[in-house]
C-alpha cells in the first residue's frame, strides 16, 4: 500500500481523536470518518432552548492525558481548554437522609467516615493503601500496554493473585469497610465504566486510587468543549475530518486491510484502518465473515455486554443551589438492583441515580438564573426486550418525581425543557451492541486478554481503540488505549514522515 494513502480512522468519539493525534505525531497522513454530523461519538452534546447539555462522560479523571495530546503536537492545552477541579467529587445521599461527600482530601475524608462508622477510619486506610498498589500495578504498568498474547496475561497473574483481584471490588471493599452505606460509597464508581460491584474483578479499585492523586474535573462549557478544542488541533495539525461518513466495510485482501467501503459507496485506500466504533459491531458488521476465524459472529454473540443507560435531561428556571456538580442518588436496594439490571435484565420499581448539574460549575451552560441537569439511571440493555417508546416517558417521570420528594422542591413546576435517551439512543444512533453503554462488561474474563485486543487476530493492519478494548471504558481508559496505538502500530519510515504544522505557521496560513 501506498505510504501517501492514510491512516483511516473510524469513529470520532474520544478514543478515535486522540489516536488521530498520535498518529499525526507519528507523522503518519490520517483520515478521519464520523457517520454522524457532529464529533464526540458518546460525547455529542445537545442544545435545547438556551441549555447545553452534555449527552456523554461528564466526570473528568486523569486530565494528564489530555495536556498529554496537545503536547505530542507543540500545543498548550491551556489555549484551547479551561479544566476546573470540581469539590466534593460527589455527593452521595441515602434513603435514610443521610449524606457523604467523597472529596480528595483525606482529612475531610476521614472525618465522615468516623460519623458514619468510627471503626471504618482504619479499615479505609488499609483500603486506600490496597488500592494505590493496585493502581501501581494495574494503571502505572499494564493500562498502555497491548496484551496480545496469553503470556502477556501470564506474566501479570501472580502481581494480580498477590492484589486479590481474583475478588470483586464489592467484595474486597467490604473485607476493610463494615458500614454498608460506606461500602456502597466506595464500591460505585466501577458503574461509571459499565461494571457490576459485585462481579467486576478488584483491578477496577484502581480507579479510587486515580480519582485521589488527579481528582476530578470539569471543562468551562462542558465536555463538548474538550471535545471542540481536541477538533481545532486536528485541524491545526493537518487531520482531515469527514462526518456524515459511516462505513460500510472493512475491505479485507490476503489477510490485510486495504480499504474502506462507506455506506455511499466511496473506496478510501489507506495504510491501516484503527476502528473507534464498537468492536463487536465492527466484527459483525464491517468485516466479512470469511476473514474472521477468531472473531466470529458466534464468539462476539458470547461477549457479555455492559449495562444500558437512561439519560434525562432537563432545564429549570430557578437555581437549586444545593444540589451539588455531581451527585449520587442511592435507592433503597443495591445488590438486588444491580441483580435486576446486570443478570435479570429487568426493569426494577426502583433506582439509583447520578445526577449532573454542570451550573454547579459552569452558569454558562444554562439561561441565567436558571439550571440544567443530566440525570442518570443504569437500566438494562436491548438483551431485556424493553419498549423503551412505551415506557420512556412514564420511567422518566417517576425519576423526576423521585428527586421532587428527595431532593427538589416543586422540581416538576420549575422545568422548562425535557428530554431522555435511552438504550434504542446506544444501539441505533451510536451503534453499539445491544445498546450497550460502556461495550463489554469489564469482568474479570473480559479484561486485559480476555478483552477484544486492541490488534486484531483477524486482520492485518486492522487496530481499536476506545471502551471496547484494553484498557476499557471510562475517558482514562479510552484516552490510554491510543497510547497503546503507539506500541503496536508500524513506525512510521522518516522519509515518509508528513511534518505537523507549527501553531504559528497554521495561524498565518488561515488569515
Amino acid at each position: 500500500m501506498s505510504t501517501s494513502s492514510p491512516v483511516i480512522i473510524i469513529g470520532s468519539g474520544f478514543g478515535g481523536i486522540s489516536a488521530a493525534i498520535r498518529l499525526r505525531a507519528m507523522g503518519y497522513p490520517v483520515t478521519l470518518l464520523e457517520a454522524r454530523d457532529q464529533p464526540g461519538g458518546r460525547a455529542s452534546v445537545f442544545k435545547r432552548d438556551g441549555y447545553t447539555f452534555d449527552a456523554g462522560p461528564t466526570v473528568i479523571t486523569a486530565p494528564y492525558l489530555f495536556d498529554e495530546l496537545f503536547e505530542l503536537v507543540g500545543r498548550d492545552i491551556n489555549d484551547f481548554v479551561e479544566m476546573m477541579p470540581v469539590d466534593p467529587f460527589y455527593r452521595i445521599t441515602f434513603t435514610d437522609g443521610s449524606e457523604f461527600d467523597y472529596v480528595g482530601d483525606e482529612d475531610r475524608l476521614l472525618s465522615q467516615i468516623a460519623e458514619f462508622n468510627l471503626d471504618d477510619v482504619e479499615g479505609y486506610k488499609r483500603l486506600a493503601a490496597h488500592s494505590k498498589k493496585i493502581f501501581d500495578v494495574g494503571y502505572t504498568r499494564l493500562a498502555d500496554q497491548p496484551f496480545d498474547t496469553i503470556m502477556d496475561m501470564m506474566r501479570v497473574v501472580p502481581d494480580m493473585m498477590k492484589l486479590e483481584n481474583y475478588r470483586s471490588v464489592y467484595s474486597l471493599v467490604a473485607k476493610y469497610i463494615k458500614d454498608d452505606r460506606l461500602r456502597q460509597v466506595f464500591t460505585f464508581q466501577p458503574l461509571l465504566v459499565g461494571g457490576n460491584p459485585f462481579n467486576v474483578t478488584s483491578i477496577y479499585l484502581l480507579i479510587h486510587w486515580l480519582e485521589r492523586k488527579w481528582g476530578v474535573h470539569f471543562a468551562k462549557g462542558g465536555t463538548t468543549a474538550i471535545v471542540d478544542g481536541l477538533m481545532r488541533l486536528l485541524d491545526e495539525i493537518g487531520v482531515e475530518v469527514r462526518f456524515n461518513t459511516p462505513v460500510a466495510e472493512i475491505e479485507v485482501e490476503n489477510g490485510k486491510a486495504q480499504a474502506v467501503r462507506t455506506e455511499s459507496g466511496e473506496r478510501i485506500a489507506c495504510q491501516f484502518v484503527v476502528s473507534n466504533a464498537d468492536p463487536s459491531m465492527t466484527y459483525k458488521k464491517m468485516i466479512a465473515p470469511e476473514h474472521r476465524s477468531k472473531n466470529s459472529d458466534r464468539r462476539v454473540e458470547r461477549v457479555k455486554q455492559s449495562m444500558g443507560l437512561f439519560v434525562g435531561f432537563f432545564g429549570t428556571d430557578k437555581k437549586y443551589e444545593d444540589i451539588k456538580h455531581h451527585t449520587i442518588v442511592l435507592g433503597p436496594r443495591y445488590k438486588g438492583l444491580l441483580d435486576d439490571i446486570f443478570n435479570k435484565k429487568i426493569l426494577a420499581d426502583d433506582f439509583s441515580l447520578y445526577l449532573h448539574r454542570p451550573t454547579a460549575t459552569d452558569a454558562s451552560l444554562a439561561p441565567e438564573g436558571h439550571d440544567c441537569f443530566y440525570v442518570l439511571s443504569p437500566v438494562p440493555n436491548n438483551e431485556s426486550g424493553i419498549d423503551w417508546e412505551a415506557q420512556g416517558p412514564e420511567y422518566m417521570e417517576r425519576i423526576l418525581k423521585s428527586l421532587e420528594e428527595r431532593h427538589m422542591p416543586g422540581l416538576r413546576e420549575h422545568i422548562t425543557t425535557k428530554f431522555w435517551t435511552s438504550p434504542d439512543y446506544f444501539q441505533q444512533e451510536l451503534r453499539s451492541a445491544s445498546g450497550a453503554g460502556f461495550g463489554p462488561e469489564p469482568r474479570l474474563t473480559q479484561s486485559a486478554w480476555f478483552r477484544y485486543h486492541n490488534r486484531s487476530e483477524d486482520v492485518e493492519g486492522l487496530y481499536f481503540v476506545g471502551a471496547g478494548v484494553h484498557p476499557g471504558a471510562g475517558l482514562p481508559g479510552v484516552l490510554t488505549s491510543s497510547k497503546v496505538l503507539e506500541k503496536i502500530v508500524p513506525a512510521q519510515n522518516p522519509a515518509d514522515h508528513l511534518p505537523i504544522p507549527s501553531a504559528s505557521s497554521r495561524r498565518k496560513a488561515s488569515a
